[in-house]
């Protein structure tokens, strides 16, 4: 059972816990089927608590130690020290060992972020609001300003989201994106947004190595049966969270 993805780019740190979910492995019935993470969904309040116990448990760590927030598509990071739900943040860093810090997803980006010196982390969310407002930059200027985050020293992942060929948008949208993370389909009438690319040149304009940000390859929309869309199920669905931490 694929319960969640490990991102490649973190393997060589075993003291690392990083994880993206699926939507598999739960207990909830359709349409949030299964492995539903999302507290503020119309699911079951029993349903997503047991799916949550499933997926922490998975990793061997507790609820408890794992910090997040109520998400309101701005640009706010807060930095963590203990466990803990909070609201207003769409960006969460700590350098707290046996602190996991995490974002809820199911269509806007994930970022996670490893700084190996450090050892500190950093969980974003990234709709097109996010993204426009340089959100993952802002949490790894945040990390250099409180932890003295080197760009050198930073592993990062850009999350499995909605991908370019998905992501229709009318011009009002569009006109807030560099022309490099957009392009206008003349069949649909519409603009396609490049949400992993815009996200993934932020980490580079930070400074952190090509070679040292990962890519998801997978969509929310096109691998719809291992992932929620909340565009695809039209809201009617799941959600997915992304986690990060080290354990001591």
């Amino acid at each position: 059972m694929n319960y969640f993805r490990i991102p490649s780019i973190f393997s060589a740190f075993p003291q690392l816990i990083s994880a993206e979910s699926t939507r598999h492995g739960g207990v909830s019935q359709a349409p949030f089927a299964s492995l539903n993470l999302g507290i503020n969904t119309d699911d079951d309040d029993k349903n997503i608590a047991k799916n949550r116990r499933i997926f922490f448990e998975k990793l061997d760590i507790s609820e408890a130690q794992f910090a997040s927030s109520y998400q309101v598509h701005g640009d706010k990071v807060l930095v963590v020290i203990e466990g803990a739900r909070t609201e207003g943040f769409d960006a969460l860093i700590t350098n707290q060992s046996n602190v996991f810090v995490g974002v809820t997803v199911a269509d806007c980006t994930p970022i996670l972020i490893y700084d190996a010196r450090n050892q500190a982390v950093g969980a974003v969310h990234a709709g097109w609001r996010g993204t426009v407002a340089q959100i993952a930059l802002k949490a790894l200027q945040t990390m250099q300003l409180t932890y003295g985050t080197k760009p050198s020293d930073c592993y990062a992942y850009v999350g499995t989201c909605i991908d370019e060929c998905s992501f229709e948008v009318g011009e009002e949208v569009a006109e807030q994106f560099d022309k490099e993370f957009k392009r206008f389909d003349s069949t649909l009438g519409k603009y396609l947004i490049d949400l992993k690319r815009a996200n993934a040149a932020q980490l580079s304009s930070f400074g952190i190595p090509d070679n040292q940000i990962e890519i998801s390859p997978f969509s929310t929309i096109t691998h719809n049966k291992d992932y929620f869309s909340y565009r695809l199920e039209k809201g009617q669905t799941g959600r997915m969270l992304a986690v990060i931490g080290v354990k001591n």
